[in-house]
């Protein structure tokens, strides 16, 4: 029997659950039926991180209850969260499935997109973002969409290229307080090519904002960021403009912003390390991307 092909997947949160929404839309019902599992079963996790449930079995008890011992079904372990006092929370860590006859094995990663990185897979999903933070080239122009990306990757610094996106797109938006754009001006990517002066951005994203709006529309351009504690939708507004995540930009209409460009879309991405290519992680890589808009050619 020939052994399962393993994908990287993140532990936890929205690329998770878009990457087993992928895996329910190509593999049926079983895959259907673990995808919901894994998805209550971390959010009722979080809940309990959170303060929002209370459980009086303790964390192992709750280990062991989940995961599939026999290792047909899925499997979790610990990490320790970053909050204050570093919890301990349960996160994906295994599973099996089959798509198109392949055996399969998702395997939870902290970063799945470096795992790629260091040939330890072949696929993987991650977040768009962590690929412009690491790999993408800083050019006097930026980039707009995926189909930029894989042309700003050097081929000497890594063997990854990205398959496909989800779709399930937050954005990068630009946003200003109201008398930070002049009345005739609209607020996009010319907007900041002329302009001067703060931008606030979360330190994070410093290289992914180089990336995306260009070199060259940065000159004359200072990131600031938010103090410690500050909503960076409250810290923008304080600025008068930045670039910040929105899926429906509610909260920085709250803080009196304004909405511009949608700069690039913050989704996950099913990426391949094509040194580690074989027959079987590009059929299972085509039927992954199968009936994907943003499905892109290969390079």
């Amino acid at each position: 029997m020939s052994r399962p092909v393993s994908v990287a997947v993140p532990r936890k949160g929205r690329p998770l659950e878009a990457t087993l929404e992928r895996f329910a839309a190509v593999a049926g019902d079983d895959a259907a039926a673990l995808a919901d599992d894994v998805s209550s079963t971390l959010r009722y996790e979080k809940a309990l991180t959170k303060g929002k449930q209370s459980d009086d079995r303790g964390v192992y008890d709750r280990l062991a209850a989940y995961s599939d011992p026999t290792g047909a079904g899925p499997e979790y372990t610990l990490m320790r969260d970053d909050r204050e006092g570093h919890p301990r929370r349960i996160v994906f860590d295994s599973a099996p499935l089959t798509v198109d006859d392949i055996d399969v094995r998702l395997v939870g990663r902290e970063e799945p997109f470096r795992a790629l990185r260091t040939h330890d897979v072949a696929l993987g999903f991650d977040s768009a973002d962590l690929v412009l933070e690491e790999v993408v080239g800083l050019e006097p122009e930026g980039v707009r969409d995926l189909s930029d990306v894989n042309a700003r990757i050097d081929p000497r610094d890594t063997d990854v290229r990205v398959a496909t996106g989800l779709g399930d797109t937050v954005r990068h938006t630009l946003m200003a307080t109201p008398d930070a754009v002049p009345e005739d001006d609209a607020l996009d990517r010319a907007f900041v090519a002329d302009y001067e002066g703060p931008l606030c951005i979360s330190p994070r994203y410093e290289r992914l904002v180089e990336a995306v709006l260009g070199t060259d529309a940065l000159d004359g351009v200072e990131f600031v960021y938010p103090d410690a504690g500050q909503e960076e939708e409250a810290a923008i507004a304080d600025t008068g403009v930045g670039v910040y995540l929105t899926v429906t930009g509610g909260t920085a209409r709250d803080h009196g912003l304004v909405l511009g460009e949608d700069l690039f879309p913050s989704e996950t991405v099913l990426m391949e390390n094509e040194a580690e290519a074989t027959k079987a992680t590009r059929s299972l890589e085509i039927a992954l991307a199968s009936g994907v808009e943003t499905a892109l050619s290969p390079e």
